[in-house]
């Protein structure tokens, strides 16, 4: 399938099909396709600076640096053009820091089911085997502990042998089912870091830019991480990513790392575009709003006799989980039926709808996916 026109929550084929879009870019078209104001930001840089390298400032650069600090919390911004870079970056500060502050401490605490990229170093913090095995050998200085077991982090940070340095965590697993972590074990993740001197990493790649119901999901749990990584949705839908380095955290020097194409002059004018509109309508608010009616509507289904098991996530990152192993039958349907959603693995699709998406629009969504769920019980002859 070739798209190659879109608007709003909805793209159209090469053969004139127009579909509903509640993939978003994997969740990065926050405000829909082409959304005006960062289509103008875009187009009007573009007349006037495409590309400096970062060997210098440019005025979307900082701009949009002191918008994020202002929407997250106090520190620096390095420039990058991906989750996979972003999540990267935090590794090597995290590494210098252990070198300066921790006597060489290196190992990153990652959970089992996290996703934090495809690079080699970001597959091994994945610690997914389905990713990581044609890769193999990875690289060194990553231990994965169960999912929710707090004692398991803190045996891993206080190893004699292999202290840890820092815990990477995705407040919400997107990959792995969209399965969230939760306030009170994120909360035991700060302060278990505080104990014993080392990073939280929160790694907001997916979670972040309003799409949980708060600007950023760690801000729903009431705590502050050391680093923050973010892209996908910073963007606007142009390539960028970034992470954002506290004071305690902060270590990186001139030369330290780099990166040519980061911080684009134009990735970064709609991304300024794209999280000033998202502040200024409180678009956070319209996502918590639209995630629980969506919600609420899938839930319904149970009650009609489709295999919905659950549905989890936050906000309009929410996680389908089916009664039956059909994930990828019911998306080959929903696709005949007008709506593209995301099947990740057997029994879960993963829907990342626009932020912008209207009441008149999920009730759409709702009967398509109404209509999908009963044509594949059909198909199976039940």
């Amino acid at each position: 399938m070739t798209l190659v026109e879109g608007s709003g929550c909805f793209v159209v084929t090469d053969e004139g099909v127009r579909l509903m879009d509640l993939v978003g870019g994997i969740a990065v078209n926050a405000l829909g396709h082409c959304h005006p104001e960062v289509v103008e930001a875009a187009s009007a840089q573009m007349r006037r600076l495409l590309h400096t390298s970062n060997l210098y400032y440019t005025t979307p650069q900082v701009e949009l640096a002191e918008a994020l600090v202002a929407s997250a919390f106090p520190g620096r911004v390095f420039w990058c053009n991906s989750g996979a870079e972003a999540n990267e970056a935090a590794i090597k500060v995290a590494r210098k820091w252990g070198r300066l502050h921790r006597r060489g401490a290196f190992t990153v605490v990652t959970l089992e089911g996290a996703f934090h990229g495809r690079t080699l170093a970001t597959l091994a913090a994945t610690g997914n085997a389905h990713y990581s095995d044609p890769f193999r050998p990875l690289p060194e200085g990553f231990r994965q502990v169960p999912r929710g077991d707090l004692a398991a982090v803190e045996r891993a940070l206080v190893d004699p042998d292999r202290p840890g340095v820092a815990v990477l965590a995705e407040p919400i697993q997107g990959e792995s089912g969209v399965n969230p972590l939760g306030t009170e074990y994120l909360v035991g993740l700060r302060e278990l870091c505080d104990r014993h001197r080392a990073l939280l990493i929160l790694d907001e790649v997916q979670t972040g830019m309003g799409r949980t119901g708060t600007m950023w999901a760690h801000q729903a749990a009431g705590i502050v991480p050391d680093l923050m990584t973010a892209a996908k949705g910073l963007g606007g839908g142009l390539p960028l990513g970034a992470v954002l380095v506290s004071k305690t955290a902060d270590c990186l020097e001139p030369g330290d790392h780099g990166s040519t194409f980061g911080g684009n002059p134009v990735a970064c004018a709609a991304g300024l575009a794209a999280i000033s509109v998202i502040t200024r309508d409180r678009l956070f608010n319209r996502a918590a709003i639209a995630g629980d009616q969506l919600k609420e509507g899938i839930l319904g289904f149970r009650a009609m006799g489709l295999p919905v098991a659950d549905v989890r996530g936050s906000g309009l990152l929410l996680g389908i989980g089916l009664s039956e192993p059909w994930a990828r039958e019911l998306a080959g349907v929903a696709l005949q039926e007008g709506l593209l959603i995301n099947p990740i693995g057997a029994a879960t699709i993963r829907l990342a709808p626009p932020l912008v998406i209207s009441d008149d629009e999920i009730e759409l969504a709702l009967e398509g996916l109404r209509s999908s769920l009963v044509r594949v019980m059909r198909d199976k002859g039940l």
